[in-house]
């Protein structure tokens, strides 16, 4: 798969194109519909199948400050995209200057002239342009005049955990704030991820026996709601291309959101704990964290006994859910 950063990297000689354009946040459940179907009808015309998004998120550029919790970081929603089977993602930087042009302006640029669009696969819900002026009606009649067609998938509707509502990153964002970690994996069709780097924190977990790898999240990260769960946590090894490709080393996890309220904490971090594992050294390493089930909510314990108690009852459920088998010894 190719990846461009602007137009400028587009090659010259780049072919007719299968199109599909979104911010494509989380690459979830109705993302896949559609990017599935910009790849199908690539391979039906014999053309070449490209995802179009923006980085920054545009309502970053837009509304300041108003930045929505992130499903997956730019370079993981390549990698998922990827898995797809696209040629190629263009993502294109998300300015103050691109928000201002027309929906004729960037249709021209970038369907047009850029990617030689022949087919553009989008969501009924699809806007673009200046104040998102335009819609897939407005899509399809400048197509008409411009040589390509365009074709609308409808999202499903999700199961028990969206009450019936289609798939979306706002409903997968409200269901991961919320702790619902099994509703989240239903829309996403994996589990929910967060990534960043191992720093320094207190080590209480390692003086209580359980040392905690303390991730520093990608900024704007869409974080669970406090409490304990289950999952997994994937460290690099040589050669790996962690966390985007996910071939570093996977190993289950008990995992920690929140203040740490038993030692009077007030900055929320996320930690985990790699069960069984003795003497990693994570430090600065960009790690990935997998939720995979909520546990418990946060708790403050009377007393350090009473909260090693409960932590061993964590790992244990925590070791179940994972299948990381029975515990040594």
């Amino acid at each position: 798969m190719q990846r461009w950063r602007g137009l400028e990297e587009i090659p010259g000689d780049w072919g007719r194109s299968v199109v599909t354009i979104g911010s494509f946040d989380g690459v979830h459940r109705g993302h896949q519909l559609i990017i599935n179907r910009a790849v199908e009808r690539a391979r039906e015309l014999g053309a070449k199948a490209v995802v179009v998004t923006f980085d920054p998120h545009p309502s970053e550029v837009v509304r300041p400050g108003s930045h929505p919790p992130l499903l997956a970081p730019q370079p993981r929603r390549a990698e998922l995209i990827a898995e797809l089977g696209v040629d190629a993602v263009l993502v294109l930087p998300f300015t103050f200057e691109l928000s201002q042009e027309s929906p004729e302006t960037f249709v021209q640029q970038v369907l047009v002239d850029a990617l030689h669009a022949r087919t553009v696969i989008e969501g009924p819900n699809f806007r673009f342009g200046h104040k998102a002026a335009g819609n897939v009606e407005l899509l399809a009649k400048l197509g008409r005049g411009a040589d390509f067609d365009v074709e609308v998938v409808d999202l499903q509707v999700c199961g028990q955990a969206g009450g019936g509502e289609p798939f979306s990153s706002t409903l997968t964002r409200r269901l991961v704030a919320s702790g619902d970690l099994a509703g989240a994996a239903e829309v996403l069709g994996r589990p929910h991820r967060v990534e960043g780097v191992v720093v320094r924190g207190a080590q209480r977990g390692r003086e209580l026996g359980y040392p905690t790898a303390n991730v520093e999240t990608v900024p704007h990260s869409a974080i669970p709601a406090d409490g304990v769960y289950a999952g997994w946590l994937t460290a690099p090894t040589e050669g790996s291309l962690v966390p985007g490709g996910g071939t570093g080393e996977r190993m289950p996890a008990a995992i920690s959101v929140g203040t740490n309220p038993t030692f009077d904490g007030t900055t929320r971090t996320v930690e985990a704990y790699a069960i069984d594992r003795v003497g990693l050294d994570l430090y600065g390493m960009h790690v990935a964290v997998d939720f995979l089930a909520y546990l418990r909510g946060m708790e403050k314990f009377d007393s350090i006994d009473a909260l090693l108690v409960r932590m061993a009852d964590d790992v244990e459920r925590a070791r179940i859910l994972t299948g990381a088998g029975p515990a040594a010894g």
